[in-house]
């Protein structure tokens, strides 16, 4: 069984996740970043896409000393299993994700990716090959269940997030709106890639609760299924 995937986001009033250059800029407040903070030690797994990676270059760990702490008493690690789909082993060896803070380290590649740069990175990081030219979503997830990841944190990019919407395989969405326009026809949105082209694909959310935070609002949505009519 796979896990329960949950999507957290911070986006601009007019829908942008970064620049058009994709340079990260600061959209929600420090409210925004403890909630984050939290939801991150709670969950089993964070996963990124490799666009995310070489823009921001995150490690992805549990900030607050007190959670990490908390984490340890709980018997886990001091941050959650950090995972990269990262279809072509693109992930550079000196990526903070792959020295900063303890921990396990998953990258997930493609039978297309490089073996020599599989091979660097597994010095590492687990190397988890599924799928022929990307990697196949559906079925990584199910080989995180089969490790015993019950909840999955979803942190980035658009077109990773676009693709899990694709499949059906995201649970729940976070979408924190913060008070700045971006802009820009080219700046990466929160589901990017070839997009659905029939109404009747449009993924269906149920709003759960909307509360405002910082300058901007918190909304959380339910993935409607489309089995669920």
């Amino acid at each position: 069984m796979r896990p329960h995937v949950f999507v957290n986001l911070a986006m601009s009033a007019d829908g942008k996740l970064s620049t058009k250059e994709r340079r990260q800029v600061r959209i929600s407040g420090d409210a925004d970043f403890r909630r984050v903070d939290q939801i991150k030690a709670q969950c089993d797994a964070i996963m990124v896409g490799i666009g995310t990676v070489l823009a921001d270059d995150p490690s992805l760990t549990v900030k607050d000393p007190a959670l990490r702490k908390g984490r340890v008493d709980g018997g886990r690690d001091e941050n959650p299993i950090r995972i990269v789909i990262d279809s072509r082993a693109r992930t550079p060896v000196d990526a903070a994700i792959l020295y900063k803070g303890s921990g396990r380290r998953i990258i997930a590649v493609s039978g297309s990716a490089d073996p020599e740069k599989t091979a660097l990175l597994s010095q590492h990081a687990e190397i988890q090959v599924c799928g022929g030219e990307q990697v196949d979503l559906s079925s990584f997830l199910e080989y995180l269940g089969t490790l015993g990841i019950q909840s999955l944190m979803v942190e980035g990019g658009g077109t990773l997030i676009g693709s899990l919407f694709a499949e059906g395989l995201v649970d729940e969405l976070f979408t924190c709106i913060g008070n700045i326009i971006i802009g820009g026809a080219e700046a990466p949105t929160a589901a990017d890639g070839e997009g659905f082209i029939s109404e009747s694909d449009f993924p269906s959310l149920v709003l759960k609760s909307a509360v405002r935070i910082d300058e901007g609002i918190l909304l959380h949505w339910i993935v409607q299924k489309k089995d669920e009519g």
